[in-house]
C-alpha cells in the first residue's frame, strides 16, 4: 500500500509541491510585505510623510523600527497556509493536465493554457486564505489570527468579502503561471541534454526559472496592484474598472508598477527555487531510487 501511494505521480506532485513551497515561502515572505506595503503607502504603515518618496528601504526600516526583526514575517501563518497547499495543488494539476491532456513535452501555447489553468484551480480554492494574507501584511488590519480573521471578514463583509479580489487574482496567477510555465520549459529545451542529466541540473533549473519569473512578473503586476487594492478596501471600490481609475487618477501608469522590485524579486526566487527542489526531489523519488 506504502509502494501504491509512493509511485502514484498525481499524489508524489502534490507532496513535492508542498515541500518545495514550504522553504521558499518562508525564505521570501518579507519580499511579499515589503510588495504589499508599497502599494499601500500609509504613513501608518511604511513610517513615510504623506507626499514623501518610499522605496524598499524605507519600508524595512520602518519595520525593522517599529516591529522588530519578526515585522518582517508578519502574516507568515496565511502565507504558509496559502503557499504549501496552493504549490502542491498546482504541481499536482499540472502533472494531472499534462500526462492527460498533451503528449510529450508541451509547446508553448500548450504550456500556456496549462499552467493557466493549473493556477486558477488553485487560486479560486485558496482565495480566502489570500485575502487574510494582504490583509495581514498591510500593517492596516490587526487580526488576532485566522480564525478571528475569517469570522470578522465573514460577520461583517459576508461570502464577498472572503472572495474579494478574485478577478484581479486570477488576472495575476493565471497568466503568470503560463507565462512562467511556458518560458521556463522552452529556456530548458535550449539548454543541452548533459546538463539536465548531470551535477548541474539543479543550478541549470535555477537559471532558467530565474529567467521565466523575471518576465513573467513583470507582465503581471498591473494585475497584483489591483488585488491588493481591492482586498484591502473593499468598501472603497465596486469593480476592477474603479480600481483601475483611482489608480491611474492618483499615481498614473507609474502606480500600476508598485511594489514591482520587491514581487519581482520574491516570485522570481520563490518560483525558482520551488521548481528546483521540485525537480531535485522528484528524481530522488523516482522508482528506482527507492528500490521499487
Amino acid at each position: 500500500m506504502v509502494a501504491q501511494f509512493a509511485l502514484n505521480p498525481v499524489l508524489k506532485s502534490f507532496l513535492v509541491g508542498s515541500f518545495s513551497g514550504t522553504f521558499s515561502t518562508i525564505i521570501f515572505q518579507p519580499l511579499d510585505l515589503v510588495k504589499t506595503r508599497l502599494q499601500n503607502p500609509t504613513s501608518k504603515a511604511v513610517g513615510a510623510l504623506p507626499g514623501q518618496p518610499c522605496g524598499m528601504i524605507t519600508v524595512v526600516g520602518h519595520i525593522l523600527q517599529k516591529e522588530h526583526i519578526f515585522g518582517l514575517w508578519r502574516g507568515m501563518t496565511p502565507s504558509i497556509t496559502r503557499c504549501v497547499p496552493g504549490v502542491g495543488l498546482y504541481f499536482s494539476s499540472l502533472h494531472w493536465l499534462k500526462s492527460n491532456l498533451t503528449s510529450g513535452d508541451p509547446g508553448p501555447l500548450e504550456a500556456i493554457f496549462l499552467g493557466m489553468l493549473a493556477r486558477s484551480l488553485s487560486g479560486v480554492c485558496l482565495i480566502p486564505v489570500t485575502v487574510i494574507k494582504t490583509r495581514f501584511e498591510s500593517g492596516v488590519y490587526r487580526y488576532g489570527g485566522m480564525t478571528e480573521a475569517l469570522k470578522t471578514i465573514y460577520r461583517t463583509e459576508g461570502v464577498r468579502g472572503l472572495c474579494c479580489g478574485l478577478v484581479p487574482t486570477l488576472c495575476r496567477d493565471a497568466p503568470f503561471s503560463g507565462l512562467y510555465f511556458m518560458f521556463y520549459t522552452q529556456t530548458k529545451s535550449t539548454m543541452p541534454y548533459e546538463w539536465l542529466h548531470s551535477n548541474f541540473a539543479a543550478p541549470v533549473n535555477f537559471s532558467c526559472g530565474l529567467v521565466a519569473g523575471l518576465l513573467a512578473s513583470a507582465v503581471t503586476q498591473p494585475a497584483d496592484v489591483v488585488k491588493t487594492k481591492m482586498q484591502l478596501y473593499p468598501n472603497k471600490f465596486s469593480g476592477v474598472y474603479s480600481v483601475l481609475i483611482y489608480i491611474h487618477q492618483t499615481d498614473g501608469i507609474q502606480g500600476y508598477f508598485k511594489g514591482l522590485v520587491p514581487r519581482m524579486l520574491r516570485r522570481t526566487l520563490m518560483a525558482a527555487m520551488a521548481w528546483t527542489i521540485y525537480e531535485q526531489v522528484r528524481i530522488v523519488l523516482r522508482p528506482h531510487s527507492l528500490g521499487m
